[in-house]
């Protein structure tokens, strides 16, 4: 028998709105169930701990459009483990402080690296199309997207190493 595949969702969260949705994420995983779930934050994460995981959830607050730079420099060192991420689910989620405040490139920056990397990527076709949003403290849209990224990857994990 093998070990039950893992999921991290690791995030840098600044007025707790991200740690919020790094929760209902979290949630999203349990519910789906059948993987392991784990919750960091980002300056609390070790490179070494992106090796164990099947799937990689990623959480940032929008700043200037982009990415924390706490999560920023896990993934810039990432670089140490080129390729060795490869094959992995991944995703990201955003908080920002109003609507168009760059939630959508913040993600897609975030993807961006973990595509570079190999993951696999799923979107979809309703709710939050890239990643879950949240406005300010995230609202029960918010939740339900990001409830919907924990069940996915969870399901897409499963699949693929279950």
């Amino acid at each position: 028998m093998h070990a039950m595949a893992k999921i991290l969702i690791l995030y840098y969260s600044g007025t707790g709105n991200t740690a919020k949705m790094a929760e209902m994420v979290h949630r999203g995983v349990e519910e789906e169930g059948g993987v392991e779930v784990g919750l960091k934050k980002a300056e609390d994460t070790r490179l070494e701990d992106l090796l164990e995981p099947e799937g990689i959830l990623v959480g940032s607050p929008t700043y200037y459009g982009t990415m924390a730079w706490q999560v920023k420099k896990l993934l810039d060192e990432s670089v140490k483990y080129h390729g060795r991420l490869a094959g992995k689910v991944g995703g990201a989620f955003s908080s920002a402080g109003g609507m168009g405040g760059g939630n959508e490139t913040t993600i897609m920056n975030i993807l961006k690296a973990l595509l570079i990397h190999g993951m696999i990527i799923p979107g979809t076709p309703s709710g939050d199309h890239y990643g879950p949003v949240a406005v300010g403290s995230p609202d029960g849209r918010s939740e339900e997207n990001c409830l919907a990224l924990g069940r996915r990857t969870a399901a897409l994990v499963k699949r693929l190493f279950g």
